[in-house]
């Protein structure tokens, strides 16, 4: 199936010695002789303090920017602050081309939005800026913006008929799924509410292969483009979303079915991490349920398989998926109702099997160039009714691929409520299997449609309540993964925000903050903790010595978005990138419409980049410097 599996029995025996923990593994240090004198290696004496970054100073922020440059960026985003623009923006688009004809909107575009948004219509005439921006330390993520421009009712009925198998479909069979991982008719179009994340619908193997195409182009481009490429991929993009849909409801009934039998064994409410069954209690459990005969049982938690602690954790129960299932045809979770193991991906045709492997030969092609090429893989995180699924599929590839260092990594959406414990649990699992952690931190694209979504099928919303509360779990996960790149130089992360709140976290300690984030911050106990006692135990860059100069730590902000974040940054030498997105006019305008959407959203509550924008232009003008010439 292009991805290969791991010998699960194998790497449990190895986890008994490595103990599970909330806080992340400090290297243990050899023990200094009696006349042992201090050693220091070369990296330790010669290396230079964290840099300083100034986010308000404008004239070094916009070095890179040429005066027009800076006035088209303050108008289209004075404009994409506009809510009474924006409400008509689909129609004022739709004016203009039919007044000025192609070619004068296609130049319009070009001036404006397009420009400031997009970086050209192909790899080639995209060449010049990459090569500008790399000059002032920012590299590139390519992003080919193209999207199909299909009518909500083709989207909506193309998702209903990918989501759904030929049984379903055709009113022989039932789902068994989970209300939230079946489609449904009213969210069919993924789109809707969505406005920073590019959306696919499956339209054909040959539309996926097309796809692979576009991903293949855009890794061998960074990998030509820098040392230290990186390149994104979704997964909804390279096949079939019906197998993600029984996938992900397969993983999230497995990891409930361990919580129900956890609340059996007074361990509910524990954090996931933490949560450790009695082996025989579980046992006992299992065959009163009449889920398997004890001599089975005793197959599946063997000394060899859970080593001797006599108790078992969410980690060693996922792993019996692996160690029990052939993927399509034995893959099976607990039913409640009726205490059997049933298979639930028992209903593909032999058509939906053949498309779910190309889809995993697919993602295991890309993972391959990226590899040969030396560019940094991201997954990009989508719907929580898709993630569980890929994640794990991420997973998969990064106990591949992950084996030197960080190639693959995964994407955590922080306005999650459980994307605390998923890092962490990740985190353990690379400590335990040996491999190289990565991951991107982002908020998150989809809230408003997963809160509408829960809302109306029923199912417990699993968004976080407020902004706040989502900031503080990016900045906690943010904090647990810092701490373990100390302790770890073969782990890394992308921070992905275009929140400069955050991105002064990630550089500092906590202790540091300014007091506007500590406000903001104040609702979340965790953090308040740390901040007010000054807890060295963890803080940002600068108090755990983690250098740019180790390339563990990256920063990543969309083109034509928060450049005072990002140039500073790079001129300061830490590794940043912009992502890029390129294609013809016409046919990244869906692109275009969601970046306004978005900014309307960033820039109604955050206006500083326009005033930095602003203030630079009048300095430029007071000094007679208008028409500065970047070098």
């Amino acid at each position: 199936m292009g991805l290969r599996r791991t010998s699960w029995m194998h790497l449990s025996a190895l986890c008994r010695r490595a103990p599970l923990s909330t806080a992340p593994a400090a290297r243990e240090q050899p023990a200094a002789g009696p006349g042992a004198e201090p050693v220091c290696g070369p990296a330790e004496t010669a290396r230079p303090p964290v840099p300083a970054v100034d986010f308000g100073n404008t004239q070094e922020a916009y070095r890179s920017r040429r005066s027009w440059e800076l006035a088209r960026s303050l108008l289209v985003l004075s404009l994409c602050a506009s809510p009474a623009l924006l409400a008509r923006h689909e129609q004022l688009l739709h004016l203009a081309r039919k007044l000025l004809g192609q070619r004068l909107f296609n130049t319009l575009m070009k001036m404006t939005f397009y420009g400031q948004f997009v970086a050209g219509e192909d790899q080639e005439s995209i060449r010049p800026l990459i090569q500008h921006n790399r000059a002032f330390g920012v590299g590139s993520i390519l992003d080919y913006g193209v999207e199909e421009d299909l009518t909500p009712e083709e989207a909506e009925r193309t998702e209903m008929e990918s989501c759904s198998s030929a049984l379903e479909r055709d009113g022989c069979g039932v789902s068994k799924r989970e209300k939230q991982f079946q489609a449904h008719r009213a969210f069919g179009d993924r789109r809707d509410g969505v406005t920073s994340a590019r959306t696919y619908f499956y339209a054909s193997e040959a539309k996926c292969d097309s796809h692979m195409e576009t991903f293949l182009h855009c890794i061998e481009a960074s990998g030509g483009a820098s040392e230290d490429g990186f390149s994104a991929i979704k997964l909804t993009a390279l096949g079939r979303p019906q197998f993600l849909l029984q996938f992900s409801d397969v993983l999230t009934k497995w990891r409930r079915f361990f919580h129900h039998v956890a609340a059996e064994q007074g361990k509910a409410g524990l954090a996931a991490v933490d949560t450790k069954l009695e082996v025989a209690a579980l046992q006992e459990s299992v065959v009163k349920m009449g889920i398997a005969s004890r001599a089975e049982i005793e197959d599946w938690f063997t000394a060899e398989t859970l080593g001797v602690s006599g108790t078992l954790d969410l980690l060693d129960w996922c792993s019996l998926i692996d160690s029990r299932t052939e993927l399509s045809r034995h893959l099976v979770v607990p039913n409640m109702q009726t205490g059997r193991l049933e298979p639930l991906l028992s209903q593909f045709t032999e058509e939906e099997e053949r498309q779910m492997t190309r889809m995993l030969q697919r993602m295991d092609v890309l993972a391959k160039k990226a590899n040969q090429v030396g560019v940094r893989l991201m997954v990009d995180a989508e719907q929580t009714y898709f993630q569980p699924a890929i994640s794990r599929l991420t997973l998969e590839m990064q106990r591949r691929f992950n084996v030197e260092r960080p190639l693959i990594f995964n994407t955590f959406q922080c306005y999650l409520r459980d994307a605390y414990d998923n890092v962490i649990l990740d985190v353990e699992l690379a400590r335990r299997e040996g491999w190289c952690f990565g991951a991107k931190l982002v908020r998150g694209a989809y809230m408003a449609q997963e809160r509408a979504r829960a809302l109306e099928v029923g199912y417990e919303d699993p968004i976080n309540p407020t902004y706040e509360a989502t900031s503080a779990v990016y900045h906690r996960c943010l904090d647990y993964v810092l701490e373990e790149l100390k302790h770890n130089a073969r782990a890394a992360v992308m921070v992905a925000s275009h929140n400069e709140d955050t991105v002064r976290f990630t550089l500092r300690s906590a202790s540091q903050l300014r007091p506007s984030i500590l406000q903001r911050l104040s609702g979340h106990q965790w953090l308040v903790t740390e901040v007010c006692t000054g807890q060295p135990a963890r803080g940002g860059m600068e108090e755990l010595g983690l250098h740019p100069a180790d390339r563990q730590v990256y920063f990543g902000q969309l083109l034509g978005m928060c450049d005072q974040i990002s140039f500073p940054l790079g001129q300061a030498g830490f590794p940043v990138y912009k992502y890029v997105p390129y294609g013809p006019v016409m046919e990244v305008l869906p692109y275009l419409s969601r970046r306004a959407l978005e900014n309307s959203g960033v820039m109604k509550g955050a206006q500083r980049e326009r005033q930095l924008l602003w203030q630079e232009l009048k300095r430029r003008l007071c000094t007679r410097s208008l028409f500065h010439q970047p070098a």
